[in-house]
């Protein structure tokens, strides 16, 4: 059994689609599950439906309809019969994602968005699994959230390892064509969640582990996991093979191949990650497996923009001990800040995070209660793995450093 994963850059428009089924041409589609995020940008787009459902209802209708046009011009390209079922049941999701916007009551906003969010995914796999049977690939779609179980922490859902795996065992037929979605589960009470930004790779994780997959492949517009984001660094180079450890690592400080909790299960069974692209999907890309360190071993560069530091210390000029740092890090959990680096002195106390739930005011005037506190925000993130003095140098040219942090293998920077 073979996991395959693809992201929405891989189906962001017909072409695209077209090309997912030249890639199981190429490479076989038999006794294959694939998984697959919402189109092109449709998480954003429905982002924006979100944003207008709680601040904007005037412009609401506006941004549905600008999802369902471009899904629509997609189905339109792919499917010359206009009778084909494609056309009513995309058409019912949409009708379902209208429906919950009109008669939602709740006004939890992490609720709202997970039971909207998910719609891109349901979507995209609807077509792409239809569009597979009118090519011969006879497919079985599946509802994932049907099969992951998780808590109710919308947006950062937690797994419930034993219902999971329960459910996929009774319900996944590995010796068929399998098609279902990324980023979604559900919870006891069978409403939406979803795994964290990304979280398709995860799932696919999850659905190998608990398949006791032979691998897992993710196709992605690069030739495999490159030593930083040529977005924002030059002449990125490809590593041939990463290690389990190796990759957690990245992950963890950020890199954007591979989601953070992607490769736990994968190690646990020592099933191999293949990260490949789907332009060029008989080019061997990258292995994660039980190997040691990564090939070549040149210097990995993330980035992570858009943070926030404090800078706290005593107002009475004390020491900061167990107690403060207990304190502040149960504010950082209460406003759900995810802590990147932290470093203290004998009186003060540094931590870079992430804003994602937009907490920041409130945690602020909980902070200034007790401690003097200096606030950056909008700085960026800088981790070297595997440095050297030339790769520290070139990083530094032509920004503050406001904060730098070094240990054998790894350096972090934060700048201004």
């Amino acid at each position: 059994m073979r996991v395959f994963k693809f992201g929405g850059a891989s189906v962001k428009d017909a072409k695209g689609v077209k090309n997912l089924i030249s890639v199981l041409d190429q490479v076989g589609h038999d006794n294959t599950l694939i998984i697959v995020s919402a189109m092109g940008k449709t998480t954003n787009a429905l982002e924006q439906v979100i944003g207008n459902y709680f601040d904007n209802k005037p412009e609401l209708q506006q941004a549905i309809q600008a999802v369902v046009t471009y899904h629509n011009d997609i189905v339109l390209e792919l499917f010359e019969n206009k009778n084909h079922p494609v056309f009513d049941i995309t058409n019912a999701l949409f009708e379902e994602l209208t429906n919950f916007l009109k008669t939602n009551k709740s006004p939890d906003y992490n609720f709202v968005y997970d039971q909207v969010i998910g719609f891109g995914e349901l979507v995209s796999t609807t077509i792409i699994s239809q569009f597979l049977n009118l090519k011969g690939f006879t497919n079985n779609w599946i509802d994932v959230r049907q099969l992951i179980k998780t808590d109710d922490y919308y947006r950062r859902a937690n797994v419930n390892w034993d219902l999971t795996q329960q459910l996929i065992t009774k319900h996944v037929d590995t010796s068929k064509l399998n098609i279902t979605q990324g980023f979604l589960g559900s919870d006891k009470n069978n409403f939406t969640t979803t795994l964290g930004r990304e979280g398709s790779d995860y799932t696919a994780a999850i659905l190998a582990y608990c398949l006791s997959a032979d691998s897992v492949t993710i196709w992605k517009d690069v030739p495999g996991v490159l030593n930083a984001d040529p977005r924002h660094f030059k002449n990125a180079q490809l590593l041939n093979a990463i290690s389990y450890t190796e990759a957690i690592e990245l992950a963890f400080y950020g890199a954007s191949v591979i989601h953070p909790k992607t490769l736990q299960p994968l190690q646990r069974k020592e099933i191999p990650l293949y990260v490949k692209s789907f332009l060029q999907p008989n080019e061997d890309g990258t292995i994660v497996s039980k190997i040691k360190g990564i090939e070549p071993k040149v210097p990995c560069f993330i980035v992570k923009q858009n943070q926030v530091l404090l800078s706290l210390s005593t107002l009475d000029f004390s020491y900061i001990v167990e107690d403060n740092i207990s304190e502040i890090f149960n504010l950082l959990s209460k406003y759900k800040m995810k802590v990147d680096v932290i470093q203290n002195s004998a009186i003060s106390f540094s931590v870079c995070f992430d804003n994602n739930y937009n907490n920041l005011e409130p945690l602020l005037l909980h902070l200034k209660a007790k401690f003097k506190v200096t606030c950056n925000d909008n700085v960026s993130l800088y981790t070297i793995r595997h440095y050297n003095q030339k790769a520290i140098a070139d990083l530094e040219v032509g920004k503050t450093v406001l904060l730098k942090q070094m240990f054998q293998e790894t350096l972090q920077i934060v700048t201004k």
